[in-house]
């Protein structure tokens, strides 16, 4: 899915998600991305740019909930959820844009 190109190599340089500080740049240098494809009609970059904001969102999110990122351990079980506010105010971060 996020591997189109040119369309990767445009948006991925500029997708980082902790701290909250780059995260808050970062979405906003993607959505940005965001309203110059829509303003040019480029359908396929505008649907680019919003999944690696969402994703910024769901990453940001998992690294919050689980430590490490990993939800399952060695013998395939959930394992016991953490909370990193930090992380978790990326997620926020993106999840706004």
């Amino acid at each position: 899915m996020l591997l189109v190109e040119p369309y990767k190599s445009e948006i991925l340089p500029h997708w980082r998600f902790k701290p909250p500080e780059i995260a808050k740049e970062s979405s906003e240098k993607i959505y940005q991305l965001y309203l110059e494809y829509k303003e040019a009609g480029d359908f396929v970059e505008m649907d680019m740019a919003r999944k690696f904001l969402q994703m910024g969102y769901t990453r940001s999110r998992r690294y919050a909930n689980y430590k490490g990122g990993r939800k399952y351990d060695e013998d395939g079980e959930i394992k016991e959820r953490t909370m990193d506010e930090e992380k978790a105010e990326s997620a926020a971060i993106f999840e706004q844009k």
